[in-house]
């Protein structure tokens, strides 16, 4: 099992967005997957109570909670655990990265929210976990994601080699309860989200098991 923690100190970075779309993505792969939703605002919980399908397993709950329910979900052989932070970089997030295999850190290509990731890379190094910066929101035109890029590794942070960029289909998708590759499994922000869960996949070494009883995994975990 493996746990990608999705943290942010600054708000509108994009971490609910990523974190249920990479859920839909892991489940649609052949993943059993689980998102641990700490933001106090439950807006993935909230994203979850709309969703007809049953999967992925969403749980709201709080910091202290994660080693228990982490291993509930090791014991069902859970594939990928995904952890949706508050956007701050306090205790809670210090946890959900302690707990993690890999830390992403969403981030608009602007000058002050790459300035603000320097305290989410602290964290990262105070627990001791890889952490790699997810460029998001990124205009589909001109060279801003490129330069942001570049500028953050010259600056020596490490940066996933996907990007996504700012489409209508992953807003107008969460109206209801769906991510943009359900509601366009061929468009271009479900490409994009495919594109990152490989290369999640490939970084962590996450193999394809076969399902299951996802009904019973979530009876466990949210018991």
């Amino acid at each position: 099992m493996k746990t990608i923690a999705i943290i942010s100190q600054k708000g509108g970075a994009g971490k609910t967005t990523i974190s249920t779309h990479l859920a839909v993505a892991a489940e649609l792969r052949g993943l059993h997957t689980a998102l641990f939703d700490l933001d106090p605002q439950a807006s993935a919980s909230g994203w979850s109570d709309k969703r007809l399908a049953k999967t992925p397993v969403v749980v709201s709950t709080q910091a202290a909670r994660l080693p228990i329910l982490l291993k509930q979900a090791e014991q069902q052989e859970a594939d990928l655990i995904i952890i949706d932070s508050a956007p701050n970089a306090d205790s809670a997030s210090l946890e959900a990265a302690r707990s993690s295999d890999m830390i992403l850190i969403p981030c608009r290509p602007a000058a002050f929210d790459l300035q603000a990731i320097s305290t989410t890379l602290s964290l990262a190094a105070l627990a001791n976990k890889p952490a790699f910066v997810l460029l998001n929101a990124v205009p589909t035109q001109g060279r801003v994601g490129h330069e942001a890029r570049q500028a953050l590794i010259s600056g020596g942070v490490s940066v996933a080699e996907p990007i996504i960029h700012h489409l209508v289909a992953f807003s107008h998708s969460v109206n209801d309860g769906r991510t943009a590759q359900e509601f366009d499994p061929k468009g271009k922000a479900a490409g994009e989200i495919n594109a990152l869960l490989e290369w999640l996949v490939n970084m962590l070494e996450i193999k394809i098991r076969k399902r299951a009883n996802t009904q019973t995994r979530k009876r466990t975990m949210e018991g």
